[in-house]
């Protein structure tokens, strides 16, 4: 398949919504209708509307709290929602079930049957696919903030059919980000042109006066990715989604660790988002952040795992984002009870309320980072454009077949898995091999340096070592992987 970064024809988008409504019965629903649902839409109140709060915390400089959090039954989830809620939550998820994230709705019925005999959960998240658009819209009822659908999904276009009629306002992912790191064998021209739909749907409902949030998903592997690669594929997935019709757009960044780095890239994506965004002249748009807490390895120690949270929190509030995504003090050691997952909240809550008024300075080592960062950026995205002879959706698919953009750990056929990260002396997460990376020789040149001043301050070579004691360091308790020294 063709891709191409054009806003679709009314015509085709009606076309292609027949075929997806009928891929599973639930989409056979009077409620889908268009008309019923921007009536529905418009019913939800200011409040619980992801798109109009997230521009007030904008507004306001606030730090807003989510968690992730889903189970296989609508009176179980509606309960974990309404715990979620009252420990502090300012949005709430519905984290999808791994089969429906692959269109397997047989399966995930199934999954429904079996829970209701079991009398618990065995589906890890919520079947919204399956439970149809009255029931979504019953969760949202049961709970007085905005409601999203957070999943993983390649082709998620039921999916947020169903979710925005029942009047939930914002959905996570995108075409890259919500392949690469969960798919093996989906093409991202596919995935990209499935989600050009979700847009567009979008794009409908924002021609109809309703404001809907969208969310491409920042950590991509959440394992060492460099700032700059998540970064360049956020504002490309940005600007795919502005191009069918998205106004409200949340970027994202998962936490590397070094909190003068972590600082720089927020910035840096918000301001370079918002760059391009005008650069290309989409007008009217609202460019917010989320901060995901460390998406690595936790400690299984539970006050650990609380450190780690409580200076992700510190980071997220300090660089201004506008969201975080909160883990809990059992993220190495299974999936969180509702109560663990509030304590998450309320611990993350704590430390962003103490900070609501303070902002990391700007210092030099901070300025220093955040231009560092750009050029990285400008690099990889001037790439983009020049191979798709300036149209973004081909030049991305060109780009990521030849690993001119390369995610790190990726299980994704679609990526060349060519480039390896390491941290330097101070934490900040450098790229040891390149690869085909678009990035010149003074950038590479700037990254062996870093890497050579770790290299003497530890007394081993750069090898792939590195990499490997620093993906476990922080389930250990360190940030960077050194080597044990040895005894005399």
């Amino acid at each position: 398949m063709q891709v191409v970064n054009k806003k679709w024809p009314l015509e085709k988008f009606l076309e292609v919504r027949k075929e997806v409504l009928s891929s599973w019965p639930t989409g056979n629903d009077p409620l889908l209708d268009l008309d019923v649902a921007i009536e529905t839409l418009r019913n939800v109140p200011p409040h619980k509307n992801f798109a109009l709060k997230l521009k007030e915390a904008k507004k306001q400089n606030r730090t807003y709290i989510q968690p992730r959090a889903g189970v296989a039954l609508i009176n179980e989830h509606i309960e974990l929602m309404q715990h979620l809620e009252a420990a502090g939550a300012d949005f709430l998820p519905a984290t999808i079930d791994s089969y429906t994230r692959h269109n397997r709705y047989q399966e995930a019925e199934e999954g429904i049957k079996v829970s209701i005999r079991e009398g618990r959960s065995l589906l890890n998240g919520f079947p919204a696919v399956n439970h149809g658009v009255a029931a979504c819209k019953q969760v949202l009822d049961a709970v007085n903030v905005p409601m999203q659908a957070r999943h993983g999904t390649p082709d998620g276009r039921l999916l947020a059919e169903i979710t925005h009629a029942a009047g939930w306002t914002s959905n996570e992912g995108g075409g890259i980000s919500y392949n690469l790191p969960y798919a093996k064998n989906i093409s991202l021209a596919d995935s990209i042109y499935y989600w050009q739909y979700c847009d567009r749907l979008v794009g409908y409902y924002e021609d109809h006066g309703i404001s809907i949030n969208r969310e491409p998903f920042g950590p991509l592997t959440g394992t060492l990715v460099p700032p700059s690669i998540a970064i360049a594929i956020g504002i490309i997935e940005a600007l795919l989604a502005a191009e069918q019709g998205v106004k409200n757009i949340t970027v994202g960044y998962g936490q590397c660790g070094n909190v003068i780095q972590d600082i720089a890239a927020i910035r840096v994506l918000k301001e370079l988002t918002e760059e391009y965004l005008e650069k290309y002249r989409y007008e009217n748009m609202c460019v917010t952040t989320v901060f995901h807490q460390w998406m690595g390895g936790f400690p299984q120690d539970e006050a650990k795992a609380t450190g780690l949270i409580s200076m992700a929190s510190t980071v997220a509030a300090l660089a201004g984002a506008t969201k975080m995504i909160t883990k809990t003090p059992y993220e190495s050691i299974g999936v969180p009870t509702k109560e663990i997952n509030a304590y998450g909240i309320k611990a993350s809550k704590m430390v962003v309320s103490l900070l609501q008024d303070q902002k990391y300075p700007s210092t030099t080592k901070l300025k220093n980072e955040m231009k560092q960062i750009k050029k990285e950026v400008y690099s990889l995205l001037d790439e983009v454009y020049k191979l798709g002879d300036g149209d973004l959706a081909v030049g991305t698919v060109k780009a990521f077949e030849m690993g001119v953009i390369d995610v790190p750990f990726a299980p994704s056929k679609q990526n060349a898995n060519k480039i390896l990260p390491a941290r330097d002396n101070e934490g900040c997460v450098r790229i040891l091999e390149f690869g085909n990376l678009g990035m010149g020789k003074e950038i590479r040149e700037f990254h062996k340096a870093k890497l050579k001043e770790r290299s003497k301050a530890e007394g081993r070579p750069i090898t792939f070592q590195m990499t490997v004691d620093d993906i476990y360091a922080v389930s250990n308790g360190k940030l960077i992987g050194r080597p044990t020294p040895k005894k005399s």
